[in-house]
């Protein structure tokens, strides 16, 4: 069905020129037409208004700078394209059939029913009236009219003669081009190629060669010329267009184009007879009123006739002036008729006009621009449709027009792909987001509405904050913040803030809020409304998981790790000990055990235990105690307090007697070791737990302990079955009695009684075990383990006897050894003999121990002296001399000594020689007869005095 134009949609005044939209005609169906106009209208305004109020227009002209309109009265008015009349001819004083511009625009020629032809320049006083005494209908001015002095035009009328007058030597002649065929309906001159109109049809004139090329005859059926004209209209150099009633022909002419010396183009035709070509042809469903090319397709001015018995009159019967007559339409069809747009317009007066009263002009323009739907910039062609009280102006729809369309009829995406496409301005490209946003909005699709913005508002700041607060108002903000942008540009902090706090605020966007936090730049905005926001959740139901993490992560941003921690131990965090560690927050761990241990046991017992000193275990036990419903507390206890057990077993004493059920729960492996090590547990209740857990080496473990030993005995007998180990027990127990006991237990087990024979080597006499065998005990093995206990036996005396050899030699090596040193004495002096430091120096790694010793020791003499000389019973302390000590505990002032040897021996030269000085450290002996030689060639090189002691030698004598 056809757009309709509103009554006001194309009302326009004096003052503005603005273009109107127009609404669309719904189905009865109520569905809207979604095919989109190719044209857009707009009612001249400028000085029409007022011209038509008291004259009516009949005829119009365009041309590339101006408007020509012709009226009733006969006048001619010159219109810019505003409306606005720039000059006015009273040219005529009977109605205007038709206007004609020079392809220069510079000359307008007009036909009338007063039989004149008059030709105007419009910029000169230039005038021509040519006078033909019969209504002239046509005219058309040579498109070279200025350029050229011969000044042709063509003219026609009811006389039926069609005259080419052009200016002679002797003034201006016509020439009849064609006569005989009824009046002359209508002419078009384009190039050299002249087209006209009369009753039989359309001729075609080719004014270069001076011949008529061909001939389209009139439809058939079609209404009388008088009552509905024919319309012709060149749409290139070579294609002419015809409507004729409610038929449609389109002629291609072909001709061979040169180039003249002037640098105008001339057409030879061809002489063969097939110069025309019908290249399309169809017939409509209306009268033709006017017709024009629209690119390559045609714009048509239609008259719908009245129906009568339900049928269309298409007889040559035009309706009356009953006020009956439809509104005039413009169509845009193809050649092949396929509508691509109808569009009815609401003329003043439609009721009453006929299909005549209209007509249709298009401004000059290339056919070629139009390409792919849409006309390049300022190749678009203007269409004028006249009506006697209107003249409405037509023009393709461009860009933003289209866009608006797309809008009207709510698809937003196309508008916006079109906006983009074509690069507009960025005024149109806010307005259509803006719009589009709004639509979204109105719909309630604020999802599809949030991941537009940030191609809708691109780096806007006030328009993402006025989206921003928009969203807020209609608490859908959450769906708008993944989208915010946080850079190019960067919003105000309050923005952010909002943003924040609105997903705070709703609990299905905590997780978003999450990911915000931690991907936002915390520089933009101010941690503590949001802060304040999560806070006051706290403890109630509408704090999740997510939020706390949030607020951790906004408590780190403020700096506050110690409250950071306590939300990522709730949380229970993978990387809570790398926080830890890289905040050294290890004494909020004080309270956060039992996260500890359920994120990461085994990092969380090292930490433990490596801070016990105020991470306390009596804290750590009872934070696990504590927390049965959350975890395997009594697992996590036992892993904990046998790491604390292995570095400090006195650590967790209090404990021990818990970690004894722990070890039988969860690793009885473990068990035994722990009862070797700990004292702190008590026995009778490890006992009772071994019992139930029937934990047997256990058991005997501490019937051991407890003294029972005969019970844990039986146990390894008879629970065990292992003899080996009842034997190691036994061994242990340095208990005759209890070996007495094992073999009462083992005499009626014949390979227990094997066993034992092979074993007691070393604890027992196997005769003993032997005579208490009853008599028929069939052992099994016997002679082999009789065998190896004699060879074991004689072993072990083997073994004896050699170690006992070892023993007596080294006894007899090292009482050796302590008389050669018993033997030797130590002199110590203050006096330093210069002469003895070489054999001081060579002997003080062996002599250097013993000297430091003998500094300390108190000296003693058989006769107890109490540090006094074994001789003069002088106190050593008394005097400030030399003292020679022996190592049998006798010892003498150096001068007292000295004397008594040479009483005692005689020998006077060695007494003086010794008097003169003593040496710092001399080495003497007892007297022993039986010195090395080698120690005695080495004093006797020396000259060193040998000493002996007197008592010890007096004593040997």
């Amino acid at each position: 069905m056809s757009r309709k134009l509103s009554d006001n949609g194309i009302d326009g005044d004096d003052e503005r020129d603005e273009e109107e939209e127009y609404s669309d005609e719904e189905e009865e169906d109520g569905e809207e037409d979604e095919y989109e106009p190719r044209l857009k209208y707009q009612r001249m305004g400028g000085s029409v208004q007022s011209l038509l109020s008291s004259d009516a227009a009949t005829c119009i002209a365009v041309a590339e700078r101006m408007i020509a309109l012709g009226t009733y009265s006969g006048a001619v008015h010159i219109l810019d394209f505003l409306g606005n009349q720039v000059k006015e001819f009273a040219a005529h004083t009977a109605a205007v059939n038709d206007l004609c511009f020079d392809t220069e625009g510079e000359y307008i020629g007009s036909c009338s029913d007063d039989g004149s032809v008059i030709i105007n320049s419009l910029f000169t006083n230039e005038r021509m009236k040519f006078e033909y005494h019969r209504p002239m209908k046509a005219v058309a001015l040579d498109p070279d009219y200025a350029r050229k002095s011969s000044r042709r035009f063509v003219t026609g009328g009811l006389a039926g003669n069609l005259y080419l007058n052009a200016k002679k030597w002797m003034g201006y002649r016509d020439q009849v081009l064609h006569s005989g065929e009824g009046p002359v309906h209508a002419v078009k001159w384009r190039t050299s190629l002249i087209a006209w109109a009369n009753d039989a049809g359309v001729k075609v004139y080719d004014a270069a060669n001076d011949q008529r090329i061909t001939f389209i005859e009139r439809p058939r059926g079609s209404p009388h010329p008088e009552l509905l004209v024919p319309h012709i209209v060149w749409q290139d150099d070579t294609v002419l267009v015809v409507g004729w009633g409610t038929s449609v022909k389109i002629a291609s002419i072909k001709t061979n184009q040169n180039k003249g010396l002037n640098g105008s183009y001339k057409y030879i035709t061809m002489s063969s007879l097939n110069q025309v070509d019908i290249v399309a042809s169809f017939q409509t469903s209306y009268f033709i009123s006017g017709i024009a090319p629209f690119g390559d397709s045609l714009v048509v001015l239609a008259y719908i006739p009245a129906e009568e018995d339900g049928e269309k009159n298409f007889s040559s019967t035009i309706p009356s002036r009953q006020g009956n007559a439809q509104r005039p339409e413009v169509r845009v069809v193809t050649w092949n008729n396929d509508e691509l747009a109808t569009d009815a317009l609401p003329v003043h007066g439609f009721e009453h006009y006929k299909a005549k009263d209209y007509s249709l002009a298009h401004a000059p323009f290339s056919g070629s621009s139009y390409a792919g739907g849409q006309w390049a910039a300022g190749d678009e062609p203007l269409y004028y449709i006249v009506s006697p009280k209107d003249v409405i102006i037509a023009k393709p729809r461009d860009t933003e027009d289209h866009i608006n369309w797309l809008l009207q009829h709510g698809w937003h995406e196309k508008a916006l792909e079109a906006v983009e496409a074509n690069q507009g301005r960025s005024e149109l490209v806010d307005e259509v987001g803006s719009r589009y946003l709004d639509h979204l909005i109105v719909e309630r699709k604020y999802g599809e509405a949030a991941s537009l913005c940030p191609k809708l508002l691109r780096g806007s700041p006030s328009a993402w904050e006025r989206w921003v607060f928009h969203f807020a108002h209609l608490r859908q903000l959450p769906v708008l913040v993944p989208y915010i942008p946080t850079e190019n540009p960067t919003l105000r902090d309050t923005a952010y803030e909002v943003a924040l706090v609105a997903l705070a605020t709703n609990p299905s966007f905590h997780k978003d809020l999450v990911s915000t936090v931690k991907s936002w730049p915390p520089g933009i905005y101010s941690t503590s409304p949001v802060i304040s926001a999560i806070e006051s959740q706290l403890n109630t139901s509408s704090m999740t998981d997510h939020l706390k993490e949030a607020l951790a992560e906004l408590y780190v941003i403020e700096g506050q790790h110690d409250k950071a921690f306590a939300l990522y131990a709730d949380l229970m965090k993978p990387d809570l000990f790398d926080f830890i560690e890289k905040h050294n927050l290890h004494d909020a761990v004080r309270e956060k055990v039992v996260q500890l241990m359920m994120v990461d046991s085994k990092r969380a017992i090292p930490l433990l235990i490596q801070h016990r000193d105020f991470i306390y275990p009596p804290e750590v036990v009872s934070q696990l105690m504590a927390a049965k419903t959350k975890c395997d507390c009594r697992y996590l206890l036992h892993l904990y307090l046998h790491s604390l057990f292995e570095v400090n077993p006195h650590a967790g004493r209090d404990y021990h007697d818990m970690q004894v059920e722990l070890y039988a729960d969860y690793d009885p492996k473990m068990m035994l070791p722990f009862l070797r090590s700990s004292q702190h547990y008590t026995l009778e209740k490890a006992y009772d737990i071994c019992v139930k857990r029937d934990l047997l080496k256990e058991q005997v473990f501490i019937l051991g302990r407890m003294g029972n030993a005969k019970q844990a005995l039986a146990i390894i007998i008879n629970r065990v079955g292992d003899i080996e180990e009842a034997i190691e027990f036994v061994s242990m127990q340095h208990d005759d009695e209890l070996w007495d006991e094992l073999i009462k237990q083992s005499l009626n087990k014949p390979e227990m009684v094997g066993v034992l024979l092979e074993h007691t080597v070393g604890n027992l006499d196997p005769l003993y075990i032997v005579n208490m065998l009853p008599n028929g005990l069939e052992i099994p093995r016997l002679r082999d383990r009789l065998v190896k206990i004699v060879t074991d036996y004689r072993t072990e005396t083997s073994l004896r006897h050699g170690c006992n050899d070892i023993l007596k030699a080294d006894c007899v090596n090292l009482l050796v050894k302590y008389y050669k040193e018993a033997k030797r004495a130590i002199c110590l002096s203050e006096d330093v003999d210069q002469a003895h430091s070489k054999r001081n120096q060579q002997r003080a790694s062996h002599l250097g121990e013993r000297v430091m010793s003998m500094k300390s020791m108190e000296v003693k003499s058989k006769t107890r002296g109490g540090g006094r000389c074994c001789i003069c019973f002088d106190p050593f302390s008394l005097l400030n001399v030399s003292i020679i000590a022996f190592f049998c505990c006798h010892a003498y002032h150096t001068t007292c000594l000295m004397e008594s040897t040479i009483s005692i021996g005689g020998d006077k030269k060695e007494a003086g020689a010794s008097s003169k000085g003593t040496a710092s450290y001399y080495e003497f002996d007892n007297g022993s007869d039986d010195d090395d030689e080698e120690e005695d060639d080495e004093d006797a090189s020396s000259g060193t005095p040998r000493m002996r002691c007197i008592l010890c030698t007096t004593a040997a004598g």
